[in-house]
């Protein structure tokens, strides 16, 4: 078959159909009547024989051979796009845009104050939004545009995807103001002595805390698993659960909640790196959302592909 058979804005139907998992919203997403959304995608199934999409209930649901084909269509639509703009020059003030990073709960407090305090200042129809990635997809996610960019810990990449890092954080412990045991300062014995919280998305596995005290012979009592560190903070200011975890946003949720700050008494930190991919290394906006991400964790940070 050849493209000049075909209508290329079809595979934008395609593409927004899939999104948004419903001819209504789709429709409503490209500023087209239900009907010629549903007469584009006939137009689609007729080429492609295929069915492309199978009504479930409220939601349509793609084929195999839908899935097998939309991060093709999704990286076709955007190298045609950055085509077309490749020449144009991202203007704050004046670009309508929406960026998407993916952001783990510890980082997602920290970059988000200073992020939307500049945009607000500076880019009026700049519009951002954080989701929780998943790591196993993080290159297709960063090659389709689901996301723009995304903060995590240091991770194996393909070099397809760039990093760069972002900051390294001490991490320290949290108690409760009157714990009976704790005083202005843990050491390993009294740590250990006590039960803990541990905060990870993953349902099993040590945190990085545990790995740090496996290298010193010890091991610690967790009593607590959970997922979110505010989480995590309330249950400590109303238990004698210690909590270990990064430094800044310790100070931040400490300030709310009133528990104490101490240092840990073993060496553990976590660093952070932003993630995005290679074919965003030029488009200026991406390029101007990176940097607006690198300055929320005070300063630049060089960028480097592929790390192992």
């Amino acid at each position: 078959m050849h493209i000049s058979r075909i209508d290329l804005n079809l595979f934008v139907v395609l593409e927004c159909i899939y999104a948004q998992e419903s001819i209504t919203r789709a429709a409503q997403q490209l500023n087209l009547s239900q009907s010629a959304v549903s007469h584009a995608l006939n137009r689609l199934r007729e080429l492609l024989g295929d069915p492309l999409f199978e009504r479930h209930g409220h939601s349509m649901v793609p084929t195999p051979f839908t899935r097998s084909i939309i991060a093709r269509v999704r990286d076709g639509l955007r190298t045609f796009e950055r085509t077309l703009h490749e020449t144009s020059q991202f203007d704050v003030e004046s670009t309508v845009k929406r960026f998407t990073l993916g952001v783990r709960d510890s980082f997602e407090s920290i970059v988000l104050p200073p992020v939307m305090h500049y945009v607000a200042e500076h880019a009026p129809s700049i519009d951002v939004a954080t989701v929780q990635h998943d790591r196993h997809s993080l290159e297709a996610d960063l090659l389709s545009g689901a996301l723009d960019v995304a903060i995590d810990v240091l991770l194996p990449i393909p070099q397809a995807v760039r990093s760069a890092p972002l900051a390294s954080e001490r991490f320290v412990v949290l108690c409760r103001r009157d714990h009976p045991r704790i005083g202005r300062r843990v050491d390993l014995d009294a740590y250990l002595a006590e039960e803990h919280v541990l905060v990870t998305s993953r349902r099993r596995g040590h945190g990085v805390e545990d790995m740090e005290l496996v290298k010193l012979g010890a091991r610690r009592r967790v009593r607590l698993r959970c997922m979110h560190y505010f989480a995590a903070c309330r249950v400590v200011s109303e238990t004698d659960l210690l909590l270990t975890m990064p430094q800044r946003y310790a100070r931040l949720l400490t300030d709310l909640l009133g528990n104490r700050v101490l240092d840990c008494p073993f060496d553990a930190s976590s660093d952070a790196y932003l993630y995005w991919h290679a074919n965003s290394d030029a488009d200026p906006a991406n390029a101007w959302f990176r940097q607006r991400v690198m300055a929320a964790f005070d300063g630049p940070a060089r960028a480097r592909s592929g790390m192992g």
